[in-house]
């Protein structure tokens, strides 16, 4: 299991590396959501995402021989820019094994980063056996996108980061794909503020994690059809389960409208940019799919990577209402 002390350790590592992104309120986002709403931007983040934190922390800690021989991963964007971005200031050689369908942008600045891309079909092959193949036949040490305690543990410090700037919090909302962020940081947020409700929030077409929090049995989704990209994850891992079921208070979905009008929102009011993930958190309290009035609430803007084009097409197709009620 994955402790407080780790996290720490974790922050130190980052430390002068990973940015300390900040904190941003709204007096505008605060009437919309009937709270005192806290952002912590992890899409300001290196590499447009809190993915550096964790990538940093577990790479960094390999030993002389492992860096020689390289890592790989398999992710759909914000965890290959990450490795890909970290092996860079490392000198280490990384391969990252992406689905042809994941975002163009992601995998052009995974490519830009220095990394060796290699595109499989998500219908035909496993990205986590193909990964494993090339791990033994070219020696390259696996760096997965969530179930590896380093990564638990260098997600964390963006809550870490979030209570030292906001204070205590009554309610802390987090994004949820594999897991890793919503796990480190309830382990932070709840060594910190042990009052402090976290509550996971997943697009309402990939609620494996949901499922698993109150069946007690770990559920799986294939290839969930959401916007939310970054949470089409099939399922909690074998490290983050125990733990969201341990420091987690409560699980919930919300639809691809949310994210659209959240993001919607985030973009035109408070000059943001962030993707349809990085919302999940923010878009339960902003849409009253979680009802509270008149707390402290700090949510994790998880990340900023859009393709603009969707993006675009995305608020085009906003009912005018939804639009006009934010301005």
């Amino acid at each position: 299991m994955v402790t407080f002390d780790e996290v720490l350790s974790a922050a130190r590592r980052i430390e002068n590396v990973a940015h300390q992104t900040p904190v941003v309120t709204s007096r505008l986002l605060d009437e919309s959501c009937a709270n005192r709403m806290f952002l912590k931007c992890e899409n300001l983040q290196r590499a447009g995402a809190f993915k550096f934190r964790g990538a940093y922390n577990a790479i960094s800690r390999l030993s002389r021989e492992e860096k020689a021989r390289g890592v790989v991963t398999y992710s759909s964007g914000n965890h290959a820019q990450a490795v890909a971005l970290v092996c860079r200031l490392l000198g280490v050689h990384s391969t990252i094994v992406m689905p042809r369908n994941a975002p163009a942008l992601k995998r052009e600045a995974t490519a830009g980063y220095g990394a060796e891309v290699v595109l499989y079909d998500p219908a035909e092959a496993s990205r986590e056996e193909i990964a494993r193949t090339m791990a033994a036949e070219r020696g390259y040490t696996v760096i997965p996108p969530f179930d590896h305690q380093h990564i638990i543990a260098g997600q964390g410090t963006a809550a870490l980061e979030l209570f030292h700037e906001s204070g205590l919090l009554d309610y802390l909302f987090i994004p949820c794909g594999g897991g890793g962020l919503l796990s480190g940081c309830a382990i932070a947020a709840k060594h910190l503020a042990p009052e402090c409700a976290v509550i996971g929030v997943e697009p309402a077409a990939g609620d494996d994690a949901t499922r698993s929090f109150h069946s007690g049995v770990l559920q799986s989704v294939h290839n969930p059809d959401t916007i939310a990209d970054g949470a089409r994850t099939g399922s909690l891992g074998n490290l983050t389960f125990p733990l969201v079921r341990q420091y987690v208070d409560e699980m919930m979905t919300v639809s691809d409208d949310d994210l659209v009008r959240t993001m919607h929102f985030v973009w035109t009011r408070m000059k943001l940019i962030v993707e349809p993930t990085g919302v999940l958190g923010l878009a339960a309290v902003f849409n009253h799919r979680y009802k509270l009035e008149g707390k402290k609430v700090g949510v994790i803007l998880s990340g900023g990577n859009v393709d603009l084009a969707a993006a675009v097409r995305w608020f085009e197709a906003l009912e005018p209402k939804s639009a006009a009620s934010e301005c």
